[in-house]
């Protein structure tokens, strides 16, 4: 059985990975020239994503590509000291297992782990997908080509969710925020440490990784409505940033300053793609192709790393046909992707306080869960966060290929 997989990020390789251990015959096709080094931020990757790489075999390899930042400083728009906190504790309160890595990397260490064993096209991408088993797929460089089932793991502005579901499919429901990513000179602070800026309806945050000879600054800014943007109007993207962020402190305008001269830079909404159903006759979606919670808010990456093997494990267990295999894929992600949802509507909220005292508690909440003992800091983060309940609560099954071909 000949599956497609357009998008080499994070949950192409993850579900090529498990196709081909399923015995399913696997091409991806990426519409980048070659494996996207965009200069991401970092990305979070909680137990059942940790668990789940382990079972392929990287896990070493992302632990050591870990960012290795450990510290946390806020800084309030106003106030005189930073607060200082323990990362490493706000996170184990989150999650028993957790590894931050660089979006990059990841996807690096995913996209090696396959390419002996799969078919990977750069610098292509899908034009239309014909109806029916083994219909044909054609590209805007590549010949006409025939595939039993494809898969859209091309991210939150997915070509073949526009393709298969039309333009209006997916929508996306706003979050009332926006956020960007730029890089910078390594002169963000200490190694290992985050700094944060916190202001009303604005945090920025600098931070760099052990293994780079650069720092990621992250914005996020909340707007009462959705802006005039256009995705290839980077300079329009640049000039939001900088009004939004002008005057927080003398630190984050020099971070502004670079907006010009960044080798890297990505804006976005935050918003959540909201679907009745990811799949349509023989195509289906995975990641935020189908269900994006919210970038940089709602634990994405570890959603699309789970939604990638569930959705393999399905198909091999029921030998690629999919009308079986789809439904129970969509059942089994159901609860984890409402809940990531409700999980990103919280951190927004959280990291982009409305108020000088949202502000305040948000620094004050982090540094008493690392002023506290690992164990007392970890029952007061589930007591008070909803994603430290979520991600330890998702359970991947063991599939076992007995039904694959």
């Amino acid at each position: 059985m000949r599956i497609l997989v357009s998008g080499a990020g994070i949950a192409g390789p993850v579900l090529a990975h498990w196709l081909i251990r399923y015995g399913f015959e696997v091409t991806v096709v990426e519409r980048a020239p070659a494996l996207r080094r965009t200069g991401g931020h970092a990305v979070d990757l909680f137990r059942p994503a940790v668990d789940i790489s382990e079972r392929m075999g990287v896990l070493p390899r992302i632990e050591e590509r870990a960012t290795g930042t450990d510290r946390l400083s806020v800084f309030r728009e106003g106030a005189r000291r930073p607060v200082r906190a323990d990362l490493t504790k706000i996170f184990g309160g989150a999650s028993e297992r957790h590894v931050e890595v660089m979006r990059d990397d990841l996807t690096t260490i995913y996209y090696d782990a396959t390419r002996d064993d799969v078919e990977y096209v750069f610098g292509d991408s899908v034009t239309s997908v014909a109806e029916g088993a083994g219909g044909e797929v054609t590209f805007e460089h590549a010949a006409p080509r025939r595939f039993d089932l494809v898969v859209g793991a091309d991210g939150l502005h997915s070509t073949v969710r526009r393709l298969v579901f039309g333009a209006d499919a997916g929508r996306g429901s706003f979050l009332g925020a926006y956020f960007a990513v730029l890089s910078l000179p390594n002169v963000s602070g200490p190694d290992g440490e985050l700094l944060m800026h916190v202001g009303v309806g604005r945090t920025a945050g600098a931070y760099g990784a052990c293994h780079l000879d650069d720092a990621r600054v992250l914005f996020l800014f909340r707007s009462a409505r959705e802006l005039d943007w256009d995705h290839r109007d980077v300079p329009r993207q640049k000039e939001l940033v900088r009004g939004a962020f002008a005057g927080l402190h003398a630190q984050v305008d020099g971070w502004l300053e670079e907006l010009d001269r960044t080798p890297a830079f990505y804006f976005d909404s935050i918003s959540q793609l909201r679907m009745d159903s990811w799949s349509r006759g023989r195509v289906t979606l995975v990641g935020d192709a189908g269900y994006c919670p919210g970038p940089t808010v709602g634990g994405s990456t570890t959603l699309a790393v789970v939604g990638a093997y569930v959705l393999a494990g399905e198909l091999a267990r029921a030998g690629g046909d999919h009308e079986r295999a789809f439904p129970a894929y969509e059942g089994v992600m159901a609860e984890h992707v409402r809940g990531s949802r409700a999980v990103a509507s919280s951190a927004a909220r959280t990291l982009i306080p409305t108020s000088r005292t949202g502000g305040w508690g948000l620094a004050q909440g982090a540094r008493l869960v690392s002023a506290l003992p690992a164990g007392p800091g970890r029952a007061l983060l589930r007591l008070t966060t909803r994603s430290a309940r979520l991600y330890d609560a998702m359970t991947v099954e063991d599939y076992a290929p007995a039904g694959a071909r």
